[in-house]
């Protein structure tokens, strides 16, 4: 059991100064003379009252450090039973503090302070900054570290997700940050940023890092494993970062944030006094690293992300979180989708076919008004022709009508919806004779063709036709409807989500 070190110290206190017995510490201290006979041992001392009974568990007590020497970290509990099993009748405290004294202590590692040339090295790694809230989506906010191991100056960006391309856009801003500079060595932790895997010392790097490293002429390299003090410079700067420039701080957005980071780094960052040399700051220090750094190559680096989707039959593509619009003409089809920190472009091959702004929210259709209205008119035009179709199946003798109408200029359209209103309201006999008989008088014209109907109907004593009226549920029945992501409604069983007494 781990006890506070004042009282410890007291312990120690009075086993010094006072020359108390141990049974005597533990009674004014109110603990157990166990804990204080461990205290005194683990300092290196001698009790003032050695036990002088003999005690259940000595006869145990070369089996134990035995099996001690081979298992160091074997739990106690599993110790006393086998010390059960092979006789022992004591109660499991005092075998446990006994085992807490015999338990061997490898002795602590030493490390030593690492010194670093000006420009030859800098450190890296991610810090979490909890979530932020945007719309209907929480992100994780997550905190870009890079310092210089010589000068300590920090660059510091934050981003919604520790993926591969923000990783890389954090190093673009760090160069551009120290002038257009770049180090000559980048340690990592084990991120998988970094180091896909590592079996002892064999390890398989990232391969776009490698790349990304290449193309800036910097050697790329992990930390050993357990080595803190390899890294603790980009440590203690996330720490600073938390105390000094997060804590009780306000945005209004990532990019607020970011501005404000950036003011931050260049300001109080850079005035503070530098930790390897506390005569000068951090800008003095840097001032005389930054000469010595490598120089960004003239190309950038392309470092936007890329996506290949596949288009199901409505003219979205899903990319994190959202839908964006495409063209209705690309639906199922595989597409590639490149995105950068504010847009969001489709590619079929090398042609670019959309092009949005990129939201970070979830769950939005973000869409161009042109391929919503393409979509439209290509689905009035279906019907029209539908429509034209079934008008000229049922009663041939309309092809010809509309044929002269489109010669002398008509709207097709127009005509083809008011025949099929005449169709359902008389009949196809009565439509065809009428429109015979307004073709043989040169008029091939919907109005004509409703007046001769409604002649002949006059002349056979025939009741006027009702035209149906349909109520707004019923048509509402034939209302075109978006088909919306099923996993949407999975929403209806999280916990907290109760449904309304119509239900």
């Amino acid at each position: 059991m781990t006890i506070p070190a004042e009282l410890e110290a007291q312990i120690l206190r009075y086993h010094h100064v006072e020359k108390w017995r141990c049974g005597t510490i533990a009674s004014q201290l109110g603990i157990h003379h166990e804990t204080v006979l461990r205290v005194i041992i683990q300092a290196g001392l001698r009790p003032h009252n050695p036990r002088s009974r003999p005690s259940k568990i000595d006869a145990y007590v070369p089996f134990i450090k035995e099996t001690l020497d081979k298992f160091p970290k074997l739990a106690a509990s599993r110790l006393f039973e086998m010390a059960q099993e092979r006789g022992y009748k004591g109660g499991p405290n005092h075998f446990r503090h006994r085992i807490a004294l015999l338990r061997p202590r490898p002795a602590a590692e030493a490390f030593l302070r690492l010194s670093v040339l000006p420009g030859e090295q800098a450190q890296c790694d991610w810090g979490s900054f909890g979530r932020m809230q945007i719309g209907r989506a929480s992100r994780p906010l997550m905190a870009f570290v890079m310092v210089l191991s010589y000068s300590r100056s920090v660059f510091l960006r934050f981003s919604l997700n520790a993926q591969m391309e923000n990783f890389l856009r954090g190093h673009i801003g760090a160069f551009e940050m120290w002038g257009g500079r770049v180090p000559k060595t980048i340690l990592y932790d084990n991120l998988k940023s970094a180091v896909l895997e590592r079996v002892g010392d064999a390890i398989r790097f990232n391969p776009k890092l490698l790349a990304f490293a290449s193309h800036h002429r910097f050697d790329p390299r992990p930390v050993a494993v357990a080595r803190g003090n390899e890294k603790g410079r980009v440590e203690r700067a996330i720490r600073y970062i938390r105390e000094s420039f997060f804590a009780a701080r306000e945005f209004a957005d990532l990019d607020d944030l970011n501005a404000q980071a950036d003011a931050w780094c260049r300001k109080e960052g850079a005035d503070r006094k530098c930790p390897g040399d506390r005569m000068v700051t951090v800008d003095d220090a840097f001032a005389r690293e930054q000469p010595l750094l490598l120089p960004m190559p003239e190309t950038p680096y392309p470092l936007d992300e890329h996506v290949v989707v596949k288009v199901g039959k409505t003219p979205y593509v899903r990319f994190d979180l959202n839908d964006y619009s495409v063209p209705h003409t690309h639906v199922r089809r595989a597409l590639e989708v490149r995105a950068d920190l504010s847009q969001v472009r489709v590619f079929d091959g090398a042609v670019m076919i959309a092009s949005h702004r990129r939201t970070y929210d979830r769950d939005q259709q973000i869409e161009n008004p042109e391929h919503i209205k393409a979509l439209v008119d290509q689905k009035r035009s279906a019907s029209k022709h539908r429509g034209m179709n079934g008008l000229t199946r049922s009663v041939p003798v309309c092809q010809t009508l509309l044929e002269q109408a489109a010669v002398l200029g008509s709207n097709i359209g127009a005509i083809t919806s008011a025949l099929l209103k005449l169709h359902d309201l008389y009949g196809p006999e009565e439509l065809g004779l009428a429109v015979e008989e307004a073709l043989r008088s040169g008029a091939p014209n919907s109005r004509v063709v409703r007046r001769l109907l409604e002649k002949r109907r006059i002349e056979r004593g025939a009741p006027p036709p009702v035209e149906p009226h349909l109520s707004e549920r019923a048509r509402a029945k034939d209302l075109p409807v978006r088909m919306h992501r099923l996993d949407s409604y999975d929403q209806l069983s999280l916990p907290g989500i109760e449904g309304t007494e119509d239900e």
